[in-house]
């Protein structure tokens, strides 16, 4: 992973219906968490998700990896951490990993991998546009 890729950090307080029969974070969350963080790191670069389908593009998921380390319950305060990790000619990777309130603590670690798609779902090479705020060269511009 090159080091000017994009990260951020998100803080989130798990809910009370984000929880199993067992107090723990059910499994499915930690997807909606990865989901969360990776909009935050999207905002963070100047690049809101509405933009992205406004020029046109939507990112489906075209594979996730999620490996549970420790479990999270009600009331917790978990901190995500996401970054882009990979740029390919019409796709993007995002690593994520999910930390107790004190970042020491490692509860779950992982994967998406989006392909670039136009309006009809047809993949499509990343718009230089975007490639450029995604791979951290250059800030988003100011009006898409």
């Amino acid at each position: 992973m090159e080091d000017r890729y994009p990260e951020c950090w998100l803080e989130h307080r798990v809910s009370y219906g984000e929880t199993d029969a067992m107090g723990v974070v059910y499994h499915a969350e930690y997807i909606h968490f990865f989901e969360r963080s990776r909009g935050e790191l999207c905002r963070t670069c100047g690049l809101p998700y509405a933009d992205i389908e406004a020029g046109g593009f939507m990112l489906p998921v075209k594979e996730v990896h999620c490996l549970y380390r420790s479990p999270a319950r009600y009331d917790d305060l978990i901190c995500i951490f996401v970054r882009v990790s990979e740029i390919r000619k019409a796709s993007v990777r995002f690593e994520y990993a999910i930390y107790d309130a004190s970042r020491t603590r490692l509860l779950c670690e992982g994967m998406t991998l989006h392909a670039f798609v136009d309006r009809s779902g047809r993949p499509v090479a990343i718009p230089g546009w975007i490639r450029e705020v995604l791979d951290g060269s250059r800030a988003a511009p100011a009006s898409l």
